[in-house]
């Protein structure tokens, strides 16, 4: 199969789809790999280091999709990369189709077939693919929850662990799946106190016997939400619906009641966002104030540590690449019930029913190629 590596386009966005290690792997089973020009050097990778793994380097964007049948990449397309796609093509990245309506009616329309990191789901509910950029996207929020609660950055001027004789900074946490969890670990090594919510009982126990009892947990009722928030110096929304949009559980209303100067982080507004007031910042003006609370909504927080990011994804997802290569999309989908949760769409047709109820679209569930 011959494949594209397409350079990242999204603002600020400095991670790459393959790592050269990752094209080689392709090369060595007779696959053909085509790289946009300086598509790995926001992650340190040279086009030299993608030819000596026996890789062709392409001008631009146009002749990477032009002349290959698979586009891998990080990010979703945007606009400016949307007339390069066409009929039959396989895009291979995080789509988050969910809060993206106009990227959904392109896909449909051009019919391409979109496997979506994100939707990727094992045998027992993991999702490889999201875990890695969860997992730094949890311990990123609290490290920038951190710096933006510092005074000169807009924040309230608290030390998340406090010193002897002074409180300690109060962190909570809405969500207590793989980015919750890391946001967990990283507030705790800090030294707050932290608080997690969740509606899984399961996993709520799992946190407590986890940390000994040095985290407080709570179930995330609206009522234990808005009174958890009145006492926070950070608040982290890291919810997920796999493939759906983010549940809004924070209001406007609810800001009122904070502490001037505190700082959310929204790590789920990839998916729209579960504060009411969030909207998708960058990495160059990542914040905003809404009633006295700094909001931190960066759209691709991982991109920021892209070298670690680059690498941790590409060790979860080329497995799946490749067997797409090889055994082309048809017969990969058979042989892969987890890559058919990843199908968001094929022909036309909208195949992952999250995302279809999230935007009022019609689904239809995959039955073969």
């Amino acid at each position: 199969m011959k494949i594209g590596l397409a350079k990242e386009v999204k603002k600020h966005e400095y991670r790459v789809g393959l790592t050269p290690a990752s094209a080689a792997e392709y090369v060595a089973r007779g696959h053909e790999v085509t790289v946009e020009t300086s598509a790995g050097e926001g992650s340190g990778f040279a086009d030299a280091d993608y030819q000596e793994v026996g890789c062709a380097i392409a001008a631009n964007a146009a002749a990477v999709f032009n002349d290959t049948e698979m586009i891998v990449k990080v990010k979703e397309p945007l606009p400016e990369e949307y007339a390069f796609m066409r009929p039959g093509q396989i895009l291979y990245t995080y789509l988050h189709l969910a809060a993206n309506k106009e990227l959904t009616e392109t896909l449909l329309a051009r019919k391409v077939s979109g496997i979506a990191y994100e939707t990727i789901v094992e045998s027992d509910g993991s999702l490889p693919c999201l875990a890695p950029m969860s997992q730094i996207a949890g311990r990123l929020s609290i490290q920038e929850g951190t710096k933006y609660l510092e005074k000169e950055m807009g924040g309230r001027g608290v030390l998340l662990g406090g010193v002897p004789g002074v409180y300690r900074g109060e962190v909570v946490i809405l969500g207590a799946g793989v980015a919750g969890s890391n946001a967990c670990q990283t507030a705790i090594g800090l030294g707050a106190n932290v608080t997690v919510l969740d509606i899984s009982a399961k996993r709520l126990v799992e946190l407590d016997a986890l940390w000994c009892n040095r985290v407080q947990t709570l179930y995330a009722t609206p009522s234990n939400i808005a009174e958890a928030i009145k006492h926070a110096d950070l608040v982290i929304g890291a919810v997920l619906v796999p493939g759906g949009a983010a549940p809004r559980l924070v209001t406007r209303k609810m800001l009122k009641t904070m502490k001037r100067g505190a700082v959310m982080v929204d790590i789920a507004i990839d998916q729209g966002g579960c504060f009411e007031t969030s909207h998708q910042t960058y990495h160059d003006a990542p914040v905003y104030e809404v009633e006295g609370i700094l909001h931190y909504c960066v759209g691709n927080m991982p991109g920021a540590v892209s070298l670690t990011s680059t690498l941790a994804l590409n060790g979860a997802t080329n497995r799946y690449g490749l067997l797409i290569a090889d055994l082309g999309l048809e017969a990969a989908m058979r042989s892969s019930e987890p890559l058919r949760h990843g199908l968001n769409c094929h022909a036309g047709k909208l195949t992952n029913k999250p995302v279809a109820d999230a935007l009022g679209l019609p689904f239809e569930a995959y039955g073969g190629l």
